[in-house]
């Protein structure tokens, strides 16, 4: 029996419901260039788009278009956005061939930082879904997230993740 892909449009505003471990749900907004995520975990369906918007924003980030578009997750609604989700908010960026090297991303613009003004803030980055759907679990679930631990440390460039050892 093939699965049937729901296709969608990216449209700014949309409030789209994110799949999570253990029949668990969250919901995150589209924004015009991130999605907003926001802190609600639960197995129950939330028919009020108010209610979902007006929850604490666990996080902001870009991430694959796909993760709308191929239906993994399905919109619910749309409200227009509020103006605090008009700006994204400030990112840094970290030169991966000089990783002692800092860039604070705000309103477009992007100018060296030092570490420190970098620290607490997101990393700019595009995520797929399902690196933020484990992000998202290990949040729930009292987990260290790799990424955001290299991330809290300002360690250097993504690429050099442990790998699991092969059995034989």
């Amino acid at each position: 029996m093939k699965t049937i892909i729901k296709r969608q449009k990216r449209t700014i505003g949309a409030i789209v419901k994110i799949p999570l471990e253990k029949g668990f749900h969250t919901y995150a907004r589209i924004l015009k260039y991130d999605f907003a995520f926001y802190d609600i975990r639960t197995k129950e369906e939330i028919s009020d788009l108010n209610k979902i918007v007006s929850s604490a924003i666990l996080f902001i980030t870009a991430v694959n278009d796909y993760s709308v578009t191929r239906g993994l997750w399905l919109k619910v609604g749309n409200l227009p956005l509020e103006e605090r989700l008009l700006t994204p908010p400030p990112q840094f960026a970290q030169d991966p061939i000089h990783p002692d090297r800092f860039f604070l991303i705000e309103n477009g613009i992007r100018r060296p930082a030092t570490k420190e003004e970098c620290k607490g803030l997101e990393r700019s980055a595009v995520w797929t879904p399902e690196g933020i759907q484990r992000r998202l679990n290990d949040h729930y679930a009292g987990r260290k997230n790799y990424y955001i631990e290299k991330d809290k440390n300002l360690e250097g460039h993504h690429s050099n993740q442990p790998q699991k050892a092969k059995v034989a």
